[in-house]
């Protein structure tokens, strides 16, 4: 769907259109709703059909037009109930759901009440609404053979031109993220990514860099290499960088898990498993979202961006149980499963932004099952080597909508990834404790603050959610850029 949202000053009764939408909370109309002229026919219409406002509940009323004009329409939306409460949350997901139900409808104009801008603020409020209205826009048809797309242009009364500005930015930036999950492995393979990854570069200013296979192990990238030798997609490693105009504030690194496929390598995964594996680049392409936005909006902080993108196959040059490979970093790495293989890519990718200079990292990357147990799939696990930096992402997370929770590095457990051929195993061999027991795997290779967030619960879904279709969300967006560029609550 193609969404168009314009920021006015007027009141939802002040802007000339056939549907006008105001929100009813706790079974009362909200502050725009108060105003209409019919607001006494429509309290009266409440009352008659029993309608309560239940989140997302709607109600079409023909409202008195002038004569010989098109005919004009209310639309009731419901918030819930108080007794409940309500967040900015509500009103990022009721922005969602407004514009589904306005397209149902066949409209191809509306203007809405910034709902709840007097609970919580006419910038917090805006910015909620615009965001979810643009992430619940979002459709992924570019290989339907007959796409219809639909249009909407939707005016926010009495809003933030600023917020809303800012929540286009980070929307698109998020459905950017989303396109690039929802494509076809057949199509986004390392280098195609790393095509990708040159066009943003191109678009927004960003400085690119990308290696082909020969440098990766000219660098000495074996363990990134040796799970991607068994592809004929060779990989790639990405590097992009945004720096502000002045001396930065400080310089961060973001790190991307980038198998653009997972088949699980000889420690084959079942078929039904390996149905949502093109997802498996989900953390590269939240960190190529993210520096999108950031290019447009412009913090003073340095961020650097790093993916390392490459196809884990089974072929007779495929990486084998028992291998050892030698990393950047100079350990040494048993092979026990070659479905951990993002953990092995991730090293390399971590041990090169410690040497850049970055002062800390935040990785990203749908790394284990075991975190999806723990916390099901609508949250991610954060795993911090320090404590501030998780602090500091967690509360980016909650600000910008993200459910994060943290989850200990267990130090007693670090003994299980011991070899006693090599330095490490990428898997310890203990049936429990998988998330963690990959996070301190991540952790031995930067000596920097390390923040890994395990996303592979909320990076993608099979089923329609709050915010969106099925497929990519674009998780992590939101919360990279919150974490270098705080948000409207901010200005």
């Amino acid at each position: 769907m193609e969404i168009r949202l314009k920021s006015a000053r007027r009141y939802v009764e002040e802007i000339p259109t056939r549907l006008r939408v105001v929100g009813v909370w706790g079974g009362e109309l909200t502050e725009g709703g108060q105003r209409l002229a019919a607001k006494e026919q429509i309290t009266q219409m409440m009352d008659e059909l029993k309608f309560r406002g239940d989140f997302a509940e709607t109600l079409l009323l023909p409202v008195s037009a002038s004569e010989g004009s098109e005919p004009e329409f209310v639309m009731l939306f419901g918030l819930g109930a108080k007794k409940r409460g309500v967040s900015l949350e509500t009103v990022r997901k009721a922005g969602a759901k407004l514009v589904a139900a306005i397209t149902k409808l066949g409209f191809k104009e509306a203007v809405t009440e910034t709902f709840l801008a007097d609970k919580f603020g006419k910038k917090e409020a805006s910015y909620a609404l615009a965001e979810g209205a643009i992430l619940g826009a979002y459709e992924f048809k570019k290989y339907k053979s007959d796409p219809e797309v639909k249009r909407l242009r939707l005016w926010l009364a009495r809003s933030s031109g600023p917020a809303v500005d800012r929540a286009e930015i980070v929307a698109e930036a998020v459905n950017y993220a989303r396109d690039l999950v929802n494509e076809p492995p057949n199509v986004l393979t390392p280098a195609e990514l790393a095509e990708r990854a040159r066009e943003l570069g191109r678009e927004t200013g960003l400085q690119v860099t990308v290696w082909d296979e020969r440098q990766i192990q000219q660098e000495g990238m074996g363990a990134f290499y040796g799970v991607a030798q068994g592809s004929a997609n060779p990989p790639r490693f990405i590097q992009i960088t945004y720096k502000p105009q002045g001396k930065p504030s400080r310089v961060l690194a973001y790190v991307g898990k980038g198998l653009t496929f997972d088949t699980g390598g000889y420690s084959l995964k079942p078929s039904e498993s390996m149905t949502t594996m093109k997802s498996d680049m989900a953390g590269a392409a939240a960190v190529l979202g993210a520096m999108r936005a950031i290019a447009r909006i412009q913090p003073d902080v340095e961020v650097r961006a790093y993916i390392a993108a490459a196809e884990n196959m089974v072929s007779g040059s495929a990486y084998r149980v028992s291998d050892v490979l030698k990393s950047l970093s100079g350990k040494t790495i048993e092979v026990m499963n070659t479905d951990a293989e993002g953990r092995l890519t991730l090293a390399d990718a971590l041990t090169y932004a410690d040497r850049e200079g970055a002062e800390a990292i935040v990785e990203l990357s749908t790394l284990t099952g075991a975190c999806v147990v723990a916390l099901g799939q609508g949250v991610a696990g954060l795993f911090a080597t320090d404590d501030r930096l998780g602090k500091e992402v967690q509360e980016a997370a909650l600000r910008a909508g993200e459910k994060v929770w943290p989850l200990p590095l267990e130090e007693d457990y670090r003994e299980l990834l011991k070899s006693t051929t090599a330095d490490l195993k990428n898997v310890s061999g203990a049936r429990h404790g998988g998330a963690i027991m990959a996070g301190l795997f991540l952790s031995e290779f930067t000596e920097k603050p390390l923040v890994h967030l395990d996303i592979a619960g909320p990076a993608y879904t099979t089923n329609p959610h709050s915010l969106g279709p099925a497929g990519g969300t674009g998780f992590g967006v939101r919360t990279l850029v919150e974490m270098v560029a705080p948000g409207i609550a901010e200005e």
